[in-house]
């Protein structure tokens, strides 16, 4: 089972949302059903009252359970009418100061869910809930300021509260929603990621392989008659190099592959002399470990392009401690040709900290991998 996988990582992120809802909506529920219970049934003044408003109550528990599950558009119009019904009827006729909690349960939870003039339809909610509590004035002769304080004013205050509570609330699950994707996303980038390196390293491995064959089996072809034991040697060596590339292919594929600067730099020069090019090979210092697979694998991928691509005479092979510069004539007189195994390194080594430049200029073509930040460690170590 791929833990790591992208589909696998949404379905995860997918539980968690549903785990953190289930804690959201267990901690309402035992809160805010309870204490609405009370409120109504402390209120009321007959059985039928306490009915009434229970069922305030018991709208919007069904409203919380329904926005648990994602399904509150299914019961939201009917779960909004009985708990405004419910105020209306608390207002006018049970005389209940508590009549409005239903309706600040269903309407705040409805309202970030709307998906056009959310704002609008919050200021309307507010506005309903003042209104109606205002018509007590209609029916009553109580003191008109305890009746706004008691019917417009805490009722609309707790609606404000309520909605802007149910807001932020959305808030955080679109931010965890946010914060999910970007995470599949990476998770997505890095699997890409890992596929084009494979690709490439594996492309380095074969690829270089079959053009070394290639020029073997070519001499061996013209020595087999004018000198057999020399033939017989190269195609030795084809066996081996094949068996070494098996292994090592096999050592890609259960990322245990390293690769060594020193045999590196000894099979280029092999190569290049079979190939009838000279080769110089200038060590300024000794390469810093940290860098000699990348610098390995920059080697060879140039060593292949000049077999390949130019008609090379010589080529100069230079190693300090922070780099290698690789410089060989014979190169194309024509633009900067683009090298697709080179371009897919000079990300590699981007990503460590490093530099690879290709440039070419009257007949000579030059690669550079360097690593700076080698240098400077260099620089302050021999102080």
């Amino acid at each position: 089972m791929d833990t790591g996988s992208p589909r696998t990582l949404a379905a995860r992120a997918e539980a968690t949302r549903g785990r953190l809802r289930r804690l959201n909506v267990g901690t309402q529920l035992a809160v805010l059903v309870p204490v609405g219970a009370l409120l109504m049934m402390g209120d009321a003044t007959t059985w039928w009252d306490a009915a009434v408003l229970v069922t305030g109550v018991a709208a919007a528990a069904v409203a919380i359970v329904r926005w648990k599950e994602k399904t509150l558009s299914g019961v939201a119009l009917p779960c909004l009418a009985v708990t405004a019904a419910v105020w209306v009827f608390g207002v006018l006729v049970a005389d209940s100061t508590t009549a409005f909690y239903g309706l600040t349960v269903v309407g705040p939870m409805i309202v970030p869910q709307l998906p056009h003039h959310r704002i609008v339809a919050a200021l309307g909610l507010v506005a309903f809930v003042a209104g109606v509590g205002a018509t007590r004035l209609l029916v009553s002769q109580e003191d008109i300021r305890g009746v706004l304080l008691d019917y417009v004013f805490v009722p609309a205050g707790v609606a404000v509260v309520s909605i802007a509570f149910m807001f932020a609330n959305q808030a955080f699950y679109n931010l965890m929603a946010e914060v999910e994707e970007a995470r599949e996303r990476e998770a997505e980038l890095a699997v890409a990621r890992e596929r084009i390196r494979f690709a490439s390293e594996l492309h380095d491995i074969q690829g270089h392989t079959l053009h070394v064959v290639k020029l073997k089996t070519a001499l061996a072809e013209k020595l087999v008659r004018t000198d057999a034991d020399r033939a017989e040697e190269e195609l030795r060596e084809i066996r081996a190099l094949v068996g070494d590339t098996i292994k090592q292919t096999r050592e890609l594929a259960y990322a245990q592959r390293r690769l060594n600067l020193s045999a590196e730099l000894e099979n280029a020069k092999n190569l290049f002399e079979a190939a009838g090019i000279r080769v110089r090979v200038v060590r300024e210092a000794e390469v810093d470990a940290r860098a000699s697979e990348l610098l390995g694998q920059v080697l060879r991928e140039t060593t292949t392009n000049i077999l390949r691509h130019a008609q090379a005479g010589q080529v100069r092979i230079t190693l300090s401690g922070a780099g290698i510069v690789i410089v060989n004539d014979g190169a194309r007189r024509e633009p900067l040709p683009e090298l697709s195994g080179l371009s897919t390194l000079r990300d590699r080594v981007a990503s460590d900290g490093g530099e690879l430049m290709v440039s070419q200029e009257d007949g000579q073509f030059q690669t550079a991998a360097t690593f700076p930040h080698l240098r400077t460690e260099e620089a302050r170590g021999s102080r």
